[in-house]
């Protein structure tokens, strides 16, 4: 069975990244509270999941922490408040 990708709340991350890291607590609320899944993808060392990346900045961020809503097509660049991260998720 096909997984179903639309729609999908994306956080494109590095490993080694700090201000990934710092985003993670706030996408755990985000998901408790709202009852949601973020959709983490690692980029720094899957070129799969970097390739996509590619394809949803379109704004030109060029860098992680980078969220992306499948649905709304907004994205995000770096790191942000809750609120924000909330607004974003919620489209």
């Amino acid at each position: 069975m096909a997984e179903k990708k639309e729609g999908r709340l994306l956080d494109f991350y590095g490993t080694e990244c700090t201000h990934c890291h710092e985003m993670d607590p706030l996408v755990e609320k985000l998901e408790k509270e709202l009852k949601i899944k973020v959709e983490k993808l690692e980029v720094w060392h899957n070129a799969k999941n970097a390739a996509l990346l590619e394809k949803c900045d379109t704004q030109g961020c060029g860098g992680v922490p980078f969220f992306y809503n499948e649905k709304t097509k907004k994205a995000i660049c770096g790191a942000v408040d809750y609120a924000t991260l909330k607004k974003w998720a919620q489209g």
